[in-house]
């Protein structure tokens, strides 16, 4: 029952766009700890999206040239270690400066409630915080995908 749920879940997130979505999983700053990340890529490749995952310790410049040289779609930032004030707002600045502002921006991990609607107004289309089943994340951009290509 169980792979055909998750079958069912991978047939409603295709779309008829002329290529898959393509997504940048990255763990920008110092934080170790990379599970969560690997957890959602592989939902998200499951679903039939393409996904670039760059691994731990990234700066924000590279997960920007990484964002510009694969021509994603979306950026999703991973974020355990208390940084995202400092990194996420970089990460969208950049993307900006380099003509890719267009990028949906979504972050996952340990956000503080108080600084969530901070994150949104800098331009955080989505955040999705410990224990969000994968599906939501993985609707949550096939419907931006769908909404963009209309």
């Amino acid at each position: 029952m169980e792979h055909a749920a998750k079958a069912s879940l991978v047939d409603s997130h295709k779309h008829s766009r002329s290529r898959p979505i393509r997504v940048l999983v990255a763990k920008p700053g110092l934080d170790g700890h990379d599970r969560g990340a690997k957890v959602v890529a592989t939902a998200l490749r499951d679903a039939g999206m393409e996904v670039i995952y760059t691994g731990l310790h990234q700066t924000p410049e590279m997960i920007a040239d990484a964002a510009v040289q694969e021509d994603v779609d979306v950026v999703g930032l991973s974020i355990l270690s208390g940084a995202h004030l400092t990194l996420v707002p970089r990460v969208r600045e950049l993307l900006e400066e380099k003509g890719r502002g267009d990028a949906l921006l979504v972050v996952g991990g340990i956000i503080p409630q108080a600084d969530i609607q901070q994150l949104e107004e800098q331009g955080v289309a989505k955040l999705f915080g410990p224990g969000t089943p994968t599906g939501e994340i993985v609707s949550f951009i096939a419907a931006w995908a769908e909404h963009r290509s209309e």
